[in-house]
């Protein structure tokens, strides 16, 4: 468990790292100008009205006390967070997945706030930032989603390296700076800091297996078929290095598809597994999922399936955002109540 203390003393750290960090001044100086994956974007102001595609964008600008600023929503994988539900509900959602282009630029915002690059990049499933540009309305990219990230091989991408909170408490502090409320966004990392750093330490005093491995299952095209699995560097590679446990899959894809024969020869001793209200694949059902499990002649000889090492975890927990700090509180807190006797 060695590793687990050293994450606990990294993540004590992160703190310091962002006071040095020239976005925890109280105030904004416009005109504000920042490198954003890649492309060099500029504030004179803050923004007056905002459109998200993605839920990440959307609730971190709920956090920051934001909510008035957003003029509509779109992308949703699961509920709003709990303390956010009657304002979001106040707020046009103009797609539960991706919006049209057109859709997004009739509300005139003057910034839109993007989760995955996929959305509006240079072969943006909406639009490219250019098309955007050339309305006079400004994005910004989650760095979740391009910081060690490469998103030109297609798919979900490909990470460059691992996934850090620390790429998601970027985003939080540049949100915060853009729209000039720099004391919400430090208020907002400390508390994740300070879940992250508890999750570890619950982790820390369970004394799990050194050998434990576990694999992520988002969903599947369809029943039965090749899943997405989570590869190692992404936002579930995270939780278990954090947590001290070896991912089976070994693939630097953010969400590869590995036959099912494959993940059962590795037999992990954990599934975690999403739960997520969408519905674009059979899969999506978390109890689609569990019934696969327990009655494919494949999987089912899994120890983990066996032994009801069987974990649901919030799909949105599973992205590069600010809930995978939620989704290791979950992680550590369902490994308590396991027992792994060899």
């Amino acid at each position: 468990m060695n590793l687990i203390r050293s994450m606990l003393v990294a993540v004590s750290g992160l703190s310091a790292s962002y006071a040095m960090a020239d976005t925890t001044a109280d105030t904004t100086d416009y005109p504000l100008t920042l490198d954003n994956c890649g492309k060099e974007i500029s504030f004179s102001a803050a923004p007056s009205g905002t459109v998200t595609i993605g839920q990440s964008a959307t609730e971190i600008l709920y956090s920051l006390g934001l909510g008035d600023q957003v003029l509509a929503t779109s992308v949703w994988f699961t509920p709003v967070l709990p303390q956010f539900s009657e304002l979001n509900a106040t707020i046009e959602r103009i797609a539960d997945n991706d919006p049209s282009f057109e859709s997004v630029v009739n509300k005139r915002p003057e910034l839109v706030a993007v989760q995955y690059e996929w959305h509006v990049g240079a072969t943006g499933s909406v639009g490219t930032r250019e098309q955007f540009d050339d309305l006079g309305i400004a994005t910004y990219i989650m760095p979740a989603d391009c910081d060690t990230k490469d998103n030109t091989t297609g798919g979900d991408g490909m990470r460059t390296a691992a996934f850090s909170p620390e790429h998601v408490y970027k985003g939080i502090a540049e949100l915060a700076e853009i729209f000039d409320v720099q004391p919400a966004g430090e208020a907002l990392i400390e508390n994740l800091e300070t879940r992250e750093a508890n999750a570890v330490a619950t982790a820390t005093q369970l004394d799990l297996p050194d050998d434990l491995s576990a694999v992520f299952w988002f969903s599947s095209p369809d029943n039965g078929v090749a899943p997405f699995v989570a590869g190692r560097l992404g936002a579930p590679g995270y939780m278990m290095e954090a947590l001290g446990i070896h991912n089976v899959i070994e693939s630097d894809e953010e969400w590869p598809t590995v036959d099912w024969e494959t993940v059962a020869r590795a037999n992990p001793d954990v599934i975690v597994i999403a739960h997520m209200d969408r519905r674009r694949y059979p899969a999506d059902d978390a109890e689609i999922k569990r019934a696969f499990l327990q009655s494919d002649p494949v999987t089912r000889e899994m120890q983990a399936v066996q032994n009801g090492r069987i974990i649901e975890m919030d799909a949105h927990a599973m992205s590069a955002t600010m809930r995978t700090l939620f989704g290791l509180e979950t992680l550590a807190d369902a490994l308590s109540g396991m027992s792994f006797e060899r």
